[in-house]
């Protein structure tokens, strides 16, 4: 089985977060494979048996609760036209408590598979707060996806 995940980080979390799910899941004997959305094509989202779509909240555009800038440009315009054929995504969401509309990337992240024809595989992760000292919930929650991903 293979994943592959798009991410975009600024100061780091995502990328801890991404790292520990890939630590686990290549464990598990699952290929990883890690892009950066600022680097990804579109065709890069259909790679994989599953795609996992990983982004910070931000305040793109003034606005608190969207997705960090970088991921809002991959999929609004890099990857507006792709048609995701069913492809199973997981979904990762990371917020800053001090702010109202925490955590809400997760929002923007499943419209655009459903807005694709891609199928959510599980809950998304939501991570509020630093990630440093949270790797049993991400660990946890990687541990379901080997499980959705026996089911494929």
């Amino acid at each position: 089985m293979s994943i592959q995940i798009i991410f975009t980080t600024s100061t780091g979390n995502t990328e801890h977060v991404v790292g520990v799910i890939r630590k686990h899941l290549e464990g598990q004997g699952v290929q990883v494979s890690t892009q950066l959305a600022e680097e990804a094509s579109a065709e890069d989202l259909l790679k994989g048996d599953i795609l996992i779509l990983a982004s910070g909240t931000w305040n793109t555009g003034g606005s608190e609760g969207q997705l960090h800038v970088r991921m809002d440009n991959f999929l609004r315009n890099t990857a507006k036209g792709i048609d995701l054929k069913g492809k199973r995504t997981a979904i990762i969401s990371l917020g800053d408590e001090r702010y109202y509309f925490t955590g809400r990337a997760a929002e923007h992240l499943i419209q655009f598979v459903k807005n694709h024809n891609g199928k959510l595989a599980g809950s998304p992760l939501i991570i509020i707060g630093d990630p440093e000292g949270q790797e049993g919930k991400i660990i946890k929650w990687s541990e379901g996806l080997v499980g959705t991903m026996q089911t494929i």
